[in-house]
């Protein structure tokens, strides 16, 4: 079958020659969870901007339907991949209102305007758990929980079919973390949302994603189910990770 969005054979070199990506492949396919983990500066940030074509591999394709991404493709590559950042804070312009921040998606893809958008707007706040009197406020009316919600709600208005989620729990708190989660979760269900979630944060990882790549300085050194990498991890980088994932003292 073939992948919704694929790195196959990707390497990257920054400007001045340092290597951040050698030979990495990854691929997600339509209604899939695949977590994507590894420490600060493994890589992961570089994939995510790959992915959203806002850089070119210096080796190596970045694949959408099966076929490298190009000016007739990438209108329909924008309508089907977007993403949710780490940062609720500094991702929503907080001189924008909320229906107009939700909106942007759907006028920068032509997909509606005026009260149709609004509408639009108002049934993907909805569907992230907010109520349509959100639609006036400001960013800092909102808790960084709330604010999440709202950038998941842009994210997903024009209905994509791969959300890349970079991050998107780090900054909260351990109980809106949860509640985040189980809102992607009830999202890929109920939408057939395909993920790929980016995080240092195997628990999050766990929670969420049926299959696991470990990204280790640029270069993917295990991948499997997310419960064998969880319960019986082959390399030692991947067991460092696992050791650290925070446990509850025994009772």
């Amino acid at each position: 079958m073939t992948a919704l969005l694929e790195l196959r054979n990707v390497s990257y070199r920054y400007r001045k020659g340092a290597l951040a990506l050698d030979d990495v492949s990854i691929a997600v396919g339509e209604g899939q969870s695949v977590g994507l983990v590894g420490e600060s500066g493994s890589g992961k940030s570089t994939i995510v901007r790959l992915m959203l074509a806002l850089a070119k591999p210096t080796s190596g394709e970045v694949l959408f339907e099966g076929a490298p991404i190009t000016a007739a493709t990438m209108r329909r590559f924008r309508g089907s991949v977007q993403t949710v950042f780490q940062d609720p804070y500094s991702s929503l312009d907080p001189r924008q209102r909320i229906a107009s921040i939700v909106g942007e998606p759907l006028r920068s893809l032509g997909l509606a305007s005026g009260d149709d958008a609004r509408d639009r707007v108002a049934a993907s706040l909805a569907s992230v758990g907010l109520d349509p009197d959100s639609l006036d406020r400001y960013p800092h009316e909102f808790s960084g929980g709330q604010r999440q919600r709202i950038a998941i709600a842009r994210a997903t208005v024009c209905h994509p079919r791969l959300l890349l989620a970079d991050e998107p729990v780090s900054a909260l708190d351990v109980t809106t973390r949860i509640q985040v989660i189980d809102l992607l979760a009830s999202l890929r269900e109920s939408a057939g949302l395909a993920i790929l979630m980016v995080s240092h944060d195997l628990s999050a990882i766990a929670a969420l994603c049926d299959e696991t790549v470990v990204l280790n300085a640029g270069r993917v050194v295990e991948r499997g189910a997310t419960t064998a990498i969880l319960t019986a991890p082959r390399e030692e980088y991947t067991r460092r990770l696992v050791e650290a994932v925070p446990r509850l003292p025994a009772v």
